[in-house]
C-alpha cells in the first residue's frame, strides 16, 4: 500500500537562532510537540549526529519508547538548514516500526521564517496496521504535527509558552462544546420532543402566538438549534459572542415577564441564561492567540526538501 508522507510548513516573525533554540533543545521541544512526551540526548559519538531518545504516552498508562539520530545541514550560501532525521521503536505495541524525515528553516524575507517537516515511517501489524495508519493514525498524526507547529509559532513569535496556549485551547474547546450542547438541548428536548412539558403553556400564556403555538415553537426549536450549530461555525468571534449574549438576556427577561413565577424554579431562565453568557465570555476571551492546524501548509512545492533517504545517518 502507497503511503503519503507527512508535510506542515507555517510562516512565522522571528529570527533562526530562537527557532532553532526551541526546536532543537529537548526541554524546549518536549513542551510544544504533541508528539513526544518526553525527549532525551544521548552522549555524541561524533561531531555530526546526535542520538536521542523519546517516550510518547498514548492514554490509559501506556507509553511508547523509541530512538533516533538527527544531524544538521546548513548551505553556507543561503543561510537555510536542514535537520535529518531517522527514528524507530521496537515495542512491539507501537504501530510506527521506523521512519524518517526532515526539518527545513528557511528564510522567507522580510523577517519571516518558514519552518517546515517531510517525514514518512512505516507500521506494524501488517494490512490491519497499514488501513488504520491510512484511515485514522496517519490523518491525525498530521493534524498534530500542524496544530504543534502553531503552539510553536505563538511562542517563537508573541513568547505565549506552550502551557498557556494548550490551556488556553482546552478552556475555549470546552466552552464551545457546553454552548453548542445547550442550545441544541433547549432546542431538541423542550420544544421539539416534549413540548408539552411546560414550554407550549408558556408560550400559550405569552398570547404572542394564538392559535399557531405548536408551529412557533417548532421554528423556536429549530432557530436554538441553528444558534448552537452556528456557534460551533464562528467559534472564534468575539462579535458573535456579543450577539449570543444580547439574544440570552433578550430570551432571558421575555420568559420572566411572561411568567415570573418561573423564578422560584431550581432551573430557571436567570440560572440557565446566566450560566450560558458565562460561558459565551470565556469562548470569547480564550478565541485570541488560539493554535489552529489550519494555519499551516499541508502540501509540499514540487521543488521543496530533500527526499527523505538523501542523507544518511
Amino acid at each position: 500500500m502507497k503511503r503519503k508522507p507527512i508535510y506542515v510548513e507555517i510562516d512565522m516573525k522571528t529570527d533562526m537562532d530562537k527557532l532553532w533554540s526551541l526546536t532543537q533543545t529537548p526541554e524546549l521541544h518536549q513542551q510544544w510537540d504533541l508528539r513526544f512526551s518526553e525527549i532525551h540526548y544521548l552522549p555524541k559519538v561524533d561531531a555530526e549526529t546526535q542520538r536521542f531518545l523519546y517516550k510518547t504516552r498514548i492514554g490509559f498508562g501506556l507509553e511508547v519508547t523509541g530512538a533516533g539520530a538527527t544531524k544538521t545541514v546548513v548551505h553556507p550560501k543561503s543561510g537555510h538548514r536542514i535537520s535529518v532525521l531517522r527514528f524507530g521503536s521496537d515495542q512491539r505495541n507501537s504501530l510506527i516500526r521506523e521512519g524518517s524525515g526532515y526539518w527545513k528553516y528557511a528564510d522567507g524575507g522580510q523577517g519571516i521564517l518558514k519552518f517546515s517537516t517531510r517525514y514518512d515511517y512505516k507500521t506494524r501489524f501488517g494490512m490491519l496496521g497499514a488501513w488504520f495508519d491510512r484511515l485514522l493514525f496517519r490523518p491525525l498524526f498530521g493534524v498534530a504535527t500542524a496544530w504543534s507547529f502553531d503552539v510553536l509559532r505563538l511562542w517563537a513569535e508573541k513568547d505565549i509558552p506552550p502551557s498557556v496556549s494548550i490551556r488556553n485551547a482546552l478552556i475555549h474547546a470546552l466552552s464551545v462544546f457546553m454552548l453548542v450542547i445547550l442550545w441544541c438541548y433547549e432546542g431538541v428536548v423542550p420544544k421539539l420532543l416534549f413540548p408539552e412539558a411546560g414550554e407550549l403553556d408558556l408560550l400559550r400564556q405569552s398570547g404572542w402566538a394564538e392559535g399557531v403555538e405548536g408551529m412557533v415553537l417548532v421554528l423556536l426549536g429549530i432557530a436554538e438549534i441553528g444558534v448552537g450549530l452556528l456557534t460551533l461555525l464562528f467559534h472564534k468571534s468575539r462579535w458573535w459572542y456579543r450577539l449570543v449574549m444580547l439574544l440570552l438576556v433578550i430570551l432571558m427577561l421575555g420568559a420572566l415577564i411572561t411568567e415570573p413565577q418561573l423564578m422560584k424554579a431550581p432551573f430557571n431562565p436567570l440560572t440557565l441564561s446566566g450560566s450560558m453568557i458565562a460561558l459565551c465570555f470565556t469562548a470569547s476571551l480564550s478565541a485570541v492567540d488560539l493554535p489552529s492546524a489550519y494555519r499551516c501548509v499541508r502540501r509540499p512545492a514540487s521543488t521543496d526538501g530533500p527526499g527523505l533517504r538523501s542523507e544518511r545517518i
